[in-house]
C-alpha cells in the first residue's frame, strides 16, 4: 500500500474575505498595515501578475504535441513559478521588522547563477539575431513576451521601492535576469519547438491593402 506524504502547511487560509482591507490598507507579513498602493504592494502584485503569465505560458505548452523537451520546459516554468510566490512572500515582509531566518524564502545568488546557466544552455541553440523580434506568432510565445514586459515592469517597480525602503540583495538582480530569461525563452520555443518567430521590419511599407470587401 503505498504510503501517504503528508505536505508541509505553510499557510492555512480559511475565510477567502475578511473585511480588513475595505478601508485601502492590507498587512505584510508580521502584521503591520500599510496603504494597497503603496510601492511595496506594487511590486508584489506585478510580481503575482507575472506569476499568472507563466501559467498561461504553461497551459498552452501543455497542449503541444508530448516531448522531452515540451516537459522539461515546463519543468523549468514550475520552478519558475515557485519562486516568484518566494520572491512576493519576500517583498512582503515588513523590512523594518523582518522574519527570523529561515523563516521566509529569499532570493538567492544561486538562482541567479541558475537562470544564466538556463539561458547560455538554450542560446547555443539560437542562430544570433539581426533584427528585434515583435511579440505575437503563437500562443506560448506571445505569452512569453507578455511575461518579458510584464517582468521588466516588475524590476520597475522592485527598483522605486528600493529607494524608499530596503529591498533583498539578490531580488533585483533576479527579476532582471529573468526578464532577459523568457526574452530567449520566446526565441528558443520558436526556433527548437515549432512556435512563429515575427521580426521587426523598420522599412515596412504601408498597407495598401487593409480594406475588406
Amino acid at each position: 500500500m503505498k504510503k501517504l506524504i503528508k505536505k508541509k502547511k505553510v499557510v492555512r487560509i480559511g475565510r477567502v474575505y475578511t473585511k480588513t482591507g475595505d478601508k485601502g490598507e492590507t498587512s505584510l507579513v508580521g502584521g503591520i498595515r500599510i496603504a494597497k498602493d503603496h510601492p511595496r504592494m506594487e511590486a508584489i502584485g506585478t510580481v503575482d501578475e507575472l506569476n499568472s503569465l507563466v501559467g498561461l505560458v504553461r497551459t498552452f505548452n501543455s497542449q503541444k504535441p508530448v516531448s522531452d523537451r515540451r516537459d522539461k520546459f515546463d519543468g523549468i516554468l514550475q520552478t519558475l513559478q515557485q519562486w516568484l510566490f518566494d520572491l512576493g512572500h519576500e517583498l512582503a515582509c515588513d523590512p523594518k521588522n523582518p522574519p527570523k531566518k529561515g523563516q521566509v524564502a529569499t532570493m538567492t545568488e544561486q538562482q541567479v547563477q541558475w537562470l544564466e546557466q538556463v539561458i547560455d544552455t538554450m542560446n547555443e541553440e539560437l542562430e544570433p539575431l539581426d533584427s528585434f523580434v515583435l511579440p505575437g506568432g503563437t500562443p506560448v510565445n506571445a505569452f512569453l513576451h507578455q511575461c518579458r514586459t510584464v517582468c521588466r515592469r516588475a524590476e520597475r517597480c522592485m527598483v522605486t521601492l528600493s529607494r524608499k525602503e530596503a529591498v533583498g540583495a539578490h531580488a533585483i538582480a533576479f527579476i532582471n535576469r529573468l526578464s532577459d530569461t523568457f526574452f530567449v525563452f520566446s526565441r528558443w520555443v520558436a526556433c527548437t519547438m515549432g512556435e512563429e518567430e515575427v521580426l521587426w521590419d523598420p522599412s515596412s511599407s504601408v498597407n495598401q491593402d487593409w480594406k475588406w470587401k
